[in-house]
C-alpha cells in the first residue's frame, strides 16, 4: 500500500466541535469509503494563511498520513468539493516515506542474514 498525506484547511469560524467533528467524518470517509488506513492525524489549529482566501486570512490546519491503495482518492477529493467548510486542500503521494520503509526493512532483512550466516560459522568452528 501506498503512503499519501492529506493536508485541508477548515473555515476558523466554525466552532471547535464543528472542526472537530469535520476531521473525524474525513478520518470516517478514508477508512470506510476509501478502504485506507489512516496513521497519524495531526492538528495545527488555527494559523494564519499565506495570502487572504475569500474573506478569511486565518484557517484551521490539519494533517493526516494514510495508506491506501490510490483506488477511491477522487472520491476523497470530490469529499473536499462537497462541503462547504473546507477553505483549502491538498493531498501528495509521500514516495520519501515509502523508500526509507523499504531501506529499513531491507537493512533489517540484511542484519538477520548476516547473523544467522555468523551463528553457523560459531557452530562450525565449535565442531
Amino acid at each position: 500500500m501506498r503512503i499519501y498525506e492529506t493536508m485541508f484547511i477548515i473555515k476558523p469560524d466554525l466552532s471547535e466541535e464543528e472542526r472537530n467533528s469535520l476531521v473525524e467524518n474525513v478520518k470516517k470517509f478514508l477508512e470506510e469509503r476509501v478502504g485506507a488506513h489512516v496513521e497519524n492525524v495531526d492538528r495545527w489549529g488555527i494559523r494564519k494563511l499565506a495570502y487572504r482566501i475569500g474573506k478569511y486570512s486565518e484557517g484551521d490546519y490539519t494533517v493526516l498520513y494514510f495508506r491506501s491503495t490510490g483506488q477511491g482518492l477522487e472520491q476523497f477529493e470530490n469529499y473536499f468539493r462537497v462541503h462547504p467548510e473546507f477553505i483549502r486542500w491538498q493531498t501528495f503521494r509521500r514516495e520519501d516515506l515509502e523508500k526509507k520503509e523499504r531501506r529499513a526493512a531491507r537493512a533489517k532483512k540484511t542484519e538477520e542474514v548476516s547473523s544467522e550466516s555468523q551463528e553457523g560459522t560459531t557452530e562450525e568452528k565449535g565442531e
